[in-house]
């Protein structure tokens, strides 16, 4: 079953918010394309790792190894390769860093999208600018590029309705934020290739962290977040059930960032200048997305192929009516 993209759609009403920001929130068609999953799809995203093979690729990789460094030494993150001892108790699984505390996973989290959500909207200004240059269309390239940026800070806004960050964190998001964002803005006119690599590497940490962070709740290691509803952000955006609760958000943003994972390696396997994105009209469901590693060129190519066959038929059809 192939889950075409849809919009979200729920009445243009402007209503105050209960959000940590003092900003109102606008209810309705204002955001991109997206995916909304089934329970199924949220189920079936596995932590999976595409090795590297050419120089690029191998640069691509260390780059994300640097920055997970960095990135645990800032969320107090400790990765342990092995179970904790029986008979512990939640304060000793967190003070031997077995487990963290909701306010680590929150400061985690919330850095992690604010650094995510730059890479799609450079990309898609520069492709944007090569198309007004050029004169000439993109290939379907920026909107994917835009829909992920949007994603990415959707994700933000929503973990931002648990608790505001400090003063202190904001200014260290608004550092590392300016240095990645020069960074990658010179790095995609060099290299769009290694750039796209770049981010399907660290879609596979966000995959990696957010599949931790479900375990743990799930378990009983994050008992602040335990039955904690889902916020209404969360659920307009992703269409969830009026009980759904934070661990479904989870799940959903997991998928998301499996999503981008897919489509940042496929991309990455493509000729940047020539090749079509084959995203353009339709994506695969997380049962692909969520298992595999993205197109190779030929796979990209014949997706594109069935894509503009399905698009010929339903034009039929809808001309015969």
């Amino acid at each position: 079953m192939t889950v075409e993209k849809v919009e979200v759609k729920t009445g243009e009403t402007l209503i105050k918010t209960d959000d940590a920001s003092l900003t109102p929130q606008i209810h309705g068609d204002w955001v991109l394309f997206h995916p909304v999953y089934t329970d199924s799809e949220l189920h079936a995203v596995k932590v999976i790792h595409r090795e590297p093979t050419t120089l690029s690729d191998k640069v691509a990789r260390a780059l994300v190894k640097t920055a997970r460094k960095c990135f645990d030494l800032v969320s107090g993150y400790r990765e342990k390769t092995t179970p904790p001892p029986s008979g512990m108790s939640l304060q000793e699984l967190r003070k031997q860093g077995y487990a963290l505390t909701e306010q680590q996973w929150l400061q985690r989290i919330l850095f992690l999208e604010t650094i995510a959500g730059v890479p799609g909207m450079v990309a898609a200004v520069l492709r944007h600018l090569r198309s007004l240059r050029l004169m000439r269309r993109d290939a379907g390239w920026i909107h994917t590029l835009l829909e992920e940026a949007e994603n990415e800070r959707m994700h933000l806004m929503t973990f931002m309705t648990i608790r505001k960050p400090s003063v202190f964190f904001r200014a260290l998001v608004l550092g590392a934020q300016g240095v990645f964002y020069n960074a990658f803005f010179l790095s995609y006119l060099f290299s769009p290739r290694v750039c796209h690599r770049f981010v399907a590497y660290l879609e596979e940490e966000a995959v990696h962290t957010y599949t931790r962070c479900i375990k743990d709740l799930e378990s009983g290691r994050i008992p602040e977040w335990c039955n904690f509803p889902a916020p209404g952000i969360a659920k307009d955006y992703w269409r969830l059930k009026p009980n759904a609760t934070l661990v479904d958000v989870l799940y959903a943003v997991r998928s998301d960032e499996s999503t981008h994972r897919f489509v940042n390696h496929s991309l990455a396997n493509l000729h940047y200048t020539t090749d079509i994105n084959p995203f353009a009209l339709r994506e695969p469901d997380m049962h692909v997305k969520g298992t595999t590693l993205g197109f190779e060129r030929a796979e990209a190519e014949e997706y594109v192929q069935e894509s503009r066959k399905l698009l010929d038929e339903q034009n039929r059809a809808a001309h015969n009516q």
